[in-house]
């Protein structure tokens, strides 16, 4: 663990390595202390360097991809606007029954039955892309509830 305490030569060469613009880490190496005491002790000095203004980008911030809950939310959202109501109220056919062993990410997670039971298994339908259920599922687990919460 580095020495921390504060002798005149130390604090003598933490200015002079401030001045010459060396970042905390590096005056922390030069001088033998910690990264923390190096911060502590310019903060008691009153020593502080300008900050530096960062630009905005000039495109907004769009180039960066979007977030999973977002993509997740314009899933459903084309889910719920594109499927009529009389199939959403279908008994969804669970072909591919798999056991919690065979169950992976390309197969729903949709639980069939209750854990225990004899014929406990997972409903195994290709599931939609970035949602861990198949359609039918899908919309039975994300169902838009009152009038406020519908998406549209």
């Amino acid at each position: 663990m580095p020495d921390n305490t504060w002798t005149t030569e130390r604090v003598e060469l933490l200015k002079i390595h401030f001045a010459a613009g060396l970042s905390c880490r590096e005056i922390a190496n030069e001088i033998g202390v910690s990264r923390n005491a190096v911060i502590g002790k310019l903060s008691r000095l009153d020593l502080t360097r300008e900050k530096t203004f960062k630009p905005r980008r000039d495109d907004g911030g769009r180039s960066r991809p979007k977030s999973v809950p977002r993509l997740q939310y314009r899933l459903l959202r084309k889910l719920f606007n594109d499927a009529p109501a009389a199939e959403s109220d279908q008994t969804i056919n669970s072909e591919q029954h798999c056991s919690l062993l065979e169950l992976s990410e390309e197969r729903c997670r949709w639980p069939i039955s209750s854990p225990g039971e004899e014929d406990f298994c997972f409903c195994g339908n290709r599931p939609m892309e970035g949602v861990p259920y198949c359609a039918g599922h899908a919309r039975l687990a994300y169902r838009a509830g009152s009038p406020q919460r519908r998406v549209g």
